[in-house]
């Protein structure tokens, strides 16, 4: 397996992203191909990182070594897991967003009873999540070794197919493109920009 994005330093996280993209995750029986991922740097360069203003005990994953798992919580409710890329100390991650099922349909099906279509079943990365059947437990976990609960295996898409674009969900530099995509996919999830919430006239 071509692991090029595992060497690549924390500036060029974005590279790194684009070289996921195509590759397999595997656990809990089911596998999906890659489709959509979010690039995030930190240490004051990428507002929207949950690591640019430093090391906490709920970020400590992003600094340390590539090929690990961070998992956090969305609205109190859902689960993200991102890839850790570049050097040790500096974070750098790359957010799983979406995906294709192409092992383990029954079990996929099974963990998301509400998808109306297969290309729904990943498309989102909590979706992604549920699927994989991962859960706070995976944080801080291998991707690369087979000692953690996911896989990452196979080789990058073609590099020709994918589209960048503003990310998703960030209120703080959502319009940077870096969210990476392979054009064309059904399983992609929807984008809808962020819109600032404005305060009332007269409000303080």
């Amino acid at each position: 397996m071509d692991q090029t994005w595992l060497d690549l330093p924390a500036s060029r996280v974005d590279e790194a992203a684009r070289l996921l993209l195509g590759r397999h995750l595997t656990a809990g029986g089911v596998t999906v191909r890659l489709t959509e991922v979010e690039a995030y740097s930190g240490l004051g360069e990428d507002p929207a990182s949950h690591a640019h203003r430093g090391m906490t005990s709920r970020n400590a994953v992003m600094f340390g070594p590539a090929g690990h798992l961070y998992v956090y919580q969305i609205y109190g409710m859902y689960l993200c897991a991102n890839i850790v890329c570049g050097e040790e100390g500096r974070a750098a991650a790359v957010l799983l967003r979406a995906g294709e099922v192409i092992e383990g349909l029954p079990s996929a099906r099974e963990r998301r009873p509400a998808a109306r279509k297969d290309t729904d079943l990943a498309a989102g990365p909590a979706k992604l999540m549920q699927v994989l059947a991962l859960d706070r437990t995976a944080n801080g976990s291998s991707v690369i070794d087979g000692t953690g609960p996911l896989l990452v295996s196979g080789d990058a898409a073609d590099q020709s197919l994918i589209t960048a674009g503003p990310r998703v969900g960030v209120t703080s530099a959502f319009d940077i493109a870096w969210r990476f995509w392979i054009a064309g996919d059904p399983t992609v999830s929807a984008y809808r920009r962020h819109v600032p919430r404005r305060r009332p006239a007269g409000g303080s």
